[in-house]
């Protein structure tokens, strides 16, 4: 008989917005893999909860050597509750490699579902939210960076990202280089803590604002790009869809064909562009 693999979700600030089942999770697993077992300790204090289970640490830096030993404990019967800092377990948290391994193992999987910070910012971002694709942190590395956010240039569907505050400023400016200054979006800080805030407005405005420095936990929410009839792409629009594929791995020759098929225009005014682009480069 095997145990149970129960992914808690935390909250993002407010202790009061914990789930009731948190609680009562937290006092009959046998089993608590926690992010940072002292924050897990706040929590539980907080909470009033009396652990009687194994505590044990599982971080970016242990997971792959604790999945197995956890992965046993609940092929032995176990029932393992993972907890993160904040949110819920495996979407840019520890978490992952453990329901694939549990789930391998025809481990059962389970969830108590909590606070997401994710679905807040989207809430209260202001933007479209009918349909959304979560991107989690960019690359650290300014060209790695630039090179993610133009695979996602002519995304329709509204974009959440993580973010470091101290990365912010760039992050901003990234993203109004590559997606336009005038795209709106919306930077949420601190959410459901004391000091939340949510900044809005076009990406120039807000890389603007992020230059003076921002502190806190940060979620971003992008809008995603315009659908644009043919008639209102120029040639230094066509140009730049296909340098953004390019970028992003493609031959010419596919990539061309990719805006034709997407913009609804014939390949031979897309090829025109471009090599009027690539010949008045070498001119000038």
């Amino acid at each position: 008989m095997t145990g149970t693999l129960v992914l808690a979700g935390t909250p993002i600030g407010d202790v009061a917005d914990a789930p009731p089942r948190l609680a009562a999770e937290l006092g009959a697993a046998e089993v608590i893999a926690a992010e940072d077992t002292r924050r897990l300790r706040r929590l539980t204090q907080a909470l009033g909860v009396h652990t009687t289970g194994k505590v044990v640490s599982y971080f970016e830096g242990n997971e792959s050597a604790r999945t197995p030993e956890l992965v046993e404990a609940l092929v032995g019967g176990a029932r393992v509750l993972l907890v993160t800092d904040a949110g819920m377990p495996s979407v840019s948290d520890p978490g992952y490699r453990l329901v694939a391994a549990a789930v391998e193992r025809g481990v059962p999987v389970t969830a108590v579902p909590g606070p997401s910070a994710v679905l807040t910012a989207l809430a209260v971002s202001g933007l479209p939210v009918d349909r959304f694709c979560f991107e989690g942190f960019l690359p650290r590395k300014a060209g790695e960076r630039l090179g993610r956010l133009r695979e996602v240039a002519e995304e329709r569907r509204t974009l959440v990202y993580f973010e470091a505050p101290h990365r912010l400023d760039d992050t901003l400016a990234a993203m109004a280089e590559v997606f336009g200054t005038d795209r709106r979006a919306a930077v949420c800080r601190e959410l459901t803590k004391t000091y939340e805030e949510v900044k809005r407005g076009p990406l120039g405005e807000l890389a603007a604002w992020a230059a003076e420095g921002v502190k806190g936990e940060i979620t971003i929410v992008v809008e995603g790009a315009a659908e644009r009839g043919p008639e209102e792409l120029d040639a230094a629009e066509l140009v730049r869809r296909v340098r953004v594929r390019e970028e992003a791995g493609e031959r010419r020759k596919e990539a061309i064909s990719a805006v034709a098929a997407e913009t609804g225009l014939p390949k031979r005014v897309v090829f025109d562009a471009v090599v009027a682009a690539k010949n008045a480069a070498f001119n000038g």
